[in-house]
């Protein structure tokens, strides 16, 4: 990691000339919540006539359509130019400037990996009646280098989705409450995301000591969750009001202590090889021991003293018996059940206790 990176800080500044100051191929990831140019002629009012607060600040204003895809175009360059031949790029917007952008990344040679529509549980209803209640938004995630290797922790998001897996549409609620952040019962900000959007956002796509950068840093969600999962951070903003609320809210948010290990998500795919052999070596399972198909079924093999299942004078892998009893594919890992204490539990278990001796004993070595 460069050491002149400017980690974990806000940057003051205008984000295409900030950027430039940054080393080439220095971050992991950029998330990018940029203005809308949502175009809005006339104040808006509820049906009791009291004023919708609506984006109507300068920073989301442009001349036209052409001066937005340039800065645009501007802005994204730059930060390709940051991140690393590995690094990805997630940008959100709406209707009214997300399918510029998303051209904009192809022609500056982005490879779209996803997108995300994020479905709003308590959208703000259309009071003039005379379109569909906007309920969305759309997030982008591009990577660098198309067929580079990225980070995508879908273990992770299958874990918060209750080990299914994660679909592109997330229902998330918008920022209100507690969370929305205000000053003299005013929005800090107007456009402030939830953190549970960040949370997924950061928790899938890289690992703890990665660097995030979010080049319209506004209210600071991007570092506060950032923070939270053990990831380094890098804002841009050019605005000292909103710059002033993201260092206060940042700053309230204690450094976890917890075990770095808690913040990760190994792969399983990329864990070292572990053969079923080894449990009997290390004494972890005993030959003529019973292993049951599933935690509740009455169907069980007999251990080998070769690595083997036995079962009614069958001999075969774990993984190749469980295929043939389960008449489908099977983990074998996952399928077969040890006896302990009254309780079954599969024996993967028990090679993920084996896997963390054999770590043990190399770091103590090395």
């Amino acid at each position: 990691m460069p050491a002149q990176l400017p980690l974990d800080q806000i940057l003051q500044g205008d984000c295409i000339q900030t950027l430039a100051d940054l080393p080439a191929e220095s971050v992991d990831l950029v998330f990018a919540d940029p203005p809308y140019n949502l175009q809005l002629q006339n104040d808006l009012y509820r049906p009791n006539r009291t004023k919708v607060s609506a984006v109507d600040d300068a920073w989301d204003q442009f001349a036209d359509f052409a001066a937005y895809d340039d800065f645009t175009r501007a802005w994204l360059a730059a930060c390709r130019r940051v991140l690393k031949p590995s690094g990805a790029l997630w940008v959100i917007g709406t209707y009214h400037n997300i399918h510029r952008i998303g051209a904009l990344l192809q022609d500056l040679d982005f490879w779209l990996l996803n997108s995300i529509v994020w479905v709003k549980t308590n959208p703000m209803p259309n009071f003039r009646g005379v379109r569909f209640t906007n309920a969305h938004e759309t997030l982008l995630w591009a990577q660098k280098e198309r067929g580079a290797p990225y980070t995508f922790h879908h273990h992770a998001m299958k874990g918060l989705n209750d080990d299914k897996q994660m679909r592109s549409d997330w229902e998330i609620p918008l920022c209100s409450g507690a969370e929305r952040i205000k000053i003299n019962g005013e929005r800090a900000h107007s456009t402030q995301k939830p953190e549970a959007l960040l949370y997924r956002v950061i928790l899938a796509s890289t690992h703890p000591g990665d660097v995030i950068l979010d080049p319209f840093f506004g209210s600071g969600t991007t570092g506060a969750v950032a923070k939270k999962l053990r990831r380094h951070w890098i804002g841009i903003e050019r605005d000292p009001a909103y710059i002033e609320v993201a260092r206060a809210r940042i700053a309230a948010i204690p450094t976890p202590t917890t075990a770095d290990t808690l913040f990760a998500t190994p792969n399983p795919r990329k864990l070292p090889r572990l053969p079923f052999g080894r449990l009997l070596e290390a004494g972890l399972l005993q030959p003529g021991q019973k292993l049951f198909l599933r935690k509740s079924g009455e169907i069980f093999a007999q251990v080998r003293a070769d690595g083997l299942l036995e079962y009614n004078q069958q001999r075969a892998s774990i993984h190749a018996l469980a295929r043939d009893l389960a008449n489908g594919p099977a983990n074998g890992w996952e399928v077969w059940h040890y006896e302990q204490d009254g309780q079954r539990y599969p024996i993967d278990r028990l090679r993920q206790q084996l896997r963390q001796q054999d770590s043990e004993i190399k770091n103590s070595i090395s």
